[in-house]
């Protein structure tokens, strides 16, 4: 019969081996795991950060975003009776320049900030006789708010974003993930804004 004291002198060996082999187990896990983070992290934006929002068209039909897919879309809240209305001319302007390498402009006409028309129609007449506008726009819809469209909710939740005034601008990048905003000074065809135009159109 083996003594006591060597069976113990066994067991504290054994559990020794084995805090060693748990120690280097969970080191190779915490280095599995930070791996992982890394790759959801650099493929999750556009994967997982923008939904299909969808917007009711001005001219009937709906404006799904994920219908871009490959393009990057830049969103402005839009009103007829502004200081910064004829901005529409720069978008449309934007629109014609751009839309051949892959930006899509989208109007969001809003009465949030009660400078706009009183109807979807109204709004369309404004636009195509004073602007001749050809940029696809939806119909009037809240921006702000809990009548917000979702779109705009999920702006401000996500990323800090909500417009505070008419002609607030979104700049998606061709994933459908948030790039940068823009307030109602910058115009559409202003040279800061393009630089970032061409430099997310550049990306992949």
């Amino acid at each position: 019969m083996r003594p006591p004291e060597k069976r113990t002198s066994n067991f504290f060996f054994t559990f020794k081996n084995l805090n060693i082999l748990l120690a280097t187990q969970e080191k190779k896990m915490h280095i599995f795991l930070k791996a992982l983070i890394l790759f959801i992290s650099s493929i999750g934006p556009g994967l997982t950060d923008i939904p299909n929002f969808s917007f009711k068209s001005i001219d009937g039909g709906n404006l799904n975003l994920s219908d871009y897919k490959g393009k990057a879309v830049l969103v402005t809240n839009t009103a007829s009776r502004c200081g910064f209305t004829n901005q529409y001319s720069d978008l449309e302007e934007l629109h014609k320049e751009y839309s051949d390498r892959g930006l899509v402009v989208i109007a969001v006409p809003s009465n949030d900030f009660n400078q706009e028309l009183s109807s979807n129609s109204k709004v369309k007449e404004f636009c195509n006789v004073s602007f001749g506008l050809t940029v696809p726009m939806t119909e009037v819809t809240s921006i702000r708010g809990k009548g917000a469209h979702p779109f705009f909710n999920w702006l401000r939740k996500e990323h800090g974003f909500q417009p505070k005034w008419n002609f607030y601008k979104v700049l998606l990048d061709k994933k459908g993930s948030f790039h940068s905003s823009y307030n109602s000074f910058t115009k559409p065809n202003s040279p800061s804004l393009l630089k970032v135009v061409d430099e997310v159109l550049k990306q992949p």
